[in-house]
């Protein structure tokens, strides 16, 4: 892929990020974390506004915003901090890929976080039937990790 096209679409979103509505911020970091392009002012710009948006997340916005972080080696401690909030309030909902990438993330970016964890395990026990196999490798290594 051209660099150049990924500088000019991370120079737009950061324009417009506050326009997004919350699952345009997790589909536009995925691309440059999966294609390890760097953008740290996106990255920056995108948990200013994730961190704003969180209640509107659903379970996949936010396992996908943190493994894009994670994945990319970007640090945002109060965005990992506000999503673990979320994600505790809305574990429910979240099905065995999602806590599978939420705890692979943390444990990644060295982000402690007992409360989160507790909620995930108690959630995936109760959804152990649904996890692939590679679900179970990274949530059993987040918590090692972590």
């Amino acid at each position: 892929p051209d660099p150049e096209l990924f500088d000019f679409v991370a120079g737009q979103a950061i324009k417009k990020m506050h326009q997004f509505p919350a699952s345009f911020i997790p589909n536009t970091l995925w691309p440059f974390a999966k294609m390890n392009h760097s953008s740290p002012k996106l990255f920056d710009a995108a948990a200013k506004e994730s961190v704003q948006k969180l209640d509107t997340f659903e379970a996949n916005d936010i396992s996908i915003t943190l493994w894009s972080y994670a994945t990319a080696g970007h640090v945002s401690l109060e965005l990992f901090d506000a999503a673990a909030n979320e994600a505790i309030k809305n574990m429910a909902k979240f099905n065995a890929q999602n806590i599978s990438n939420t705890l692979w993330a943390y444990a990644k970016n060295d982000h402690s976080s007992p409360e989160l964890f507790d909620a995930a395990a108690k959630e995936a026990i109760e959804k152990l039937n649904t996890f692939k196999h590679l679900e179970i490798a990274n949530t059993l290594w987040a918590f090692a990790k972590n």
